[in-house]
């Protein structure tokens, strides 16, 4: 036997992939496809016979759309929640404590002014009252709970016996060593920096103010809670256009009703929202920076005005929480009749 000669390398034919060109970019509904299927799983593999994957396909939207409209319904409600459920508070509560706080040291430190006054007088009177009714209005708007409640006690107290010192070092003759004692002790009752009423009272201020920006802080858990808010709702979108893309293409439908409902009530619905969230946010960050410093006299009146023009309708916006969870219920029934029709249609035809 003689060996096999080697023969020459045949050249080999280009292919069908040699003869393609540079690959073409994907055109925008191409990528609303693809970025579509990587959502959710996608359900069983397509029939192995070649046979037509319509049902199959309709059912995966169906899941898709259902799952991200109960994900994007709570998580928009919660984000909601978290800026809104503080609105209310701050409004009828913790602005209105703040400055009748600030009203009161006013009152007092008008007060202190007249003290040394010869006779009593009127302008005394009326400031210890001014603090009274103050004091009375931040109980009466929770002041710090049960301990600030006591601590206002236990303050209205102390301005009493204030008032009643003073009133006693103005019976007396100007020249009095006791109205020297008198008047002494009722301004170590206001102005002892420890216990006196003053230390009290602004202590409780600050306790005050403190809660206030509590309530209008925008932090790291309300940021995340929106950002996937606003990522659920975009994919929602996303879905719903594909869905309506899909059914033209495949089932000849040019427009479904049920999709295009639900997508006018996404945008709508979150677009609202949305704008609710911006104008409490930003009412909100107005009160506090307006509420941040020591108010006196005049300044006290035109902060209780501007407030209340700031926190305007939070309450209204509050009560729309509720609206967004019924919100989400009408949109998954959208998009199960939009949907469930052609599902039924496929799941029955004959094979």
């Amino acid at each position: 036997m003689t060996p096999a000669t080697p023969t020459p390398d045949t050249p080999r034919q280009p292919g069908a992939a040699d003869r393609q060109g540079p690959a073409r970019p994907l055109g925008p509904r191409r990528r609303l496809v693809l970025l579509t299927r990587l959502l959710l799983w996608l359900g069983p593999r397509p029939p192995a016979d070649g046979g037509s994957t319509t049902a199959r396909d309709l059912a995966v939207r169906h899941r898709l759309l259902l799952a991200l409209s109960a994900l994007l319904t709570l998580s928009l409600f919660l984000s909601y929640e978290g800026v809104h459920g503080d609105a209310d508070p701050l409004r009828t509560s913790s602005a209105p404590a703040v400055l009748s706080l600030d009203t009161a040291l006013y009152a007092l430190g008008q007060a202190q002014q007249d003290a040394g006054a010869a006779t009593p007088t009127s302008d005394f009177q009326k400031q210890i009252s001014v603090a009274a009714q103050s004091l009375a209005a931040a109980a009466g708007d929770g002041v710090g709970g049960p301990a600030g409640r006591q601590a206002l006690q236990t303050v209205a107290g102390l301005i009493t016996v204030y008032a009643v010192k003073v009133q006693q070092a103005q019976l007396q003759s100007a020249d009095s060593v006791l109205r020297e004692a008198y008047l002494s002790y009722a301004t170590s009752v206001l102005t002892d920096p420890g216990s006196g009423i003053q230390a009290r009272l602004t202590a409780l201020r600050a306790q005050q103010r403190d809660a206030v920006r509590r309530q209008t802080s925008f932090g790291p858990l309300l940021w995340c809670g929106w950002t996937v808010t606003l990522l659920l709702a975009a994919a929602l979108a996303a879905a719903l256009l594909e869905a309506q893309l899909f059914l033209r293409r495949r089932l000849r439908r040019r427009y479904n009703r049920g999709i295009l409902a639900a997508g006018t009530l996404l945008v709508a619905g979150t677009g609202t929202a949305l704008l609710f969230t911006v104008w409490t946010h930003r009412g909100m960050a107005h009160t506090r920076a307006l509420l941040d410093r020591p108010l006196t006299g005049q300044l006290i009146t035109d902060a209780g005005r501007h407030t209340a023009s700031y926190l305007a309708q939070t309450g209204f916006r509050a009560s729309a929480a509720g609206w967004i969870l019924i919100g989400g219920i009408v949109l998954m029934a959208l998009a199960e009749t939009g949907l469930r029709r052609h599902i039924d249609d496929y799941r029955f035809r004959p094979r």
